[in-house]
């Protein structure tokens, strides 16, 4: 059996061939012949990676982590995002019944993660322009 193919039978767990194959939206064919050892295409590989909520560069290496990290709350981010709304909404209600202020928060925490520094600085100055302009979105 080939590496792929162990970490696919892995990611299926105890889940039947055709139960899987209906998952990842492939044939049951296709799914036996990747567990006899064939080895997919970039495009299958992705496919059956983001339908099984599995990351690529683990299912087609073994590298990494088996899940998606991008699930994974990057707490760093949140607390900047928290930090940096609170500190530009001063004059809003902060709860989770403010509603306005939970999508800013969000957006910022997005932007936050998407914007991060190679050295895992984020640039608050630079997100402050952001965080106005979402909140004059949620207007």
């Amino acid at each position: 059996m080939s590496d792929f193919a162990h970490r696919l039978k892995e990611l299926m767990a105890e889940q039947s061939i055709s139960s899987f194959a209906r998952k990842v939206e492939l044939s049951e064919s296709l799914i036996r012949k990747y567990l006899k050892g064939s080895e997919p295409s970039l495009a299958k590989a992705n496919q059956i990676a983001q339908k099984a909520n599995c990351s690529l560069e683990w299912l087609a290496t073994g590298e990494g982590y088996q899940y998606r990290k991008a699930e994974v709350v990057d707490m760093q981010a949140l607390e900047k995002a928290v930090q940096l709304t609170l500190a530009e909404v001063k004059h809003h209600d902060f709860s989770v019944e403010n509603e306005k202020v939970m999508k800013v928060i969000v957006a910022t925490y997005q932007y936050l993660r998407s914007t991060r520094k190679k050295d895992g600085y984020f640039d608050l100055d630079e997100a402050k322009p952001f965080v106005n302009y979402v909140m004059g979105l949620c207007d």
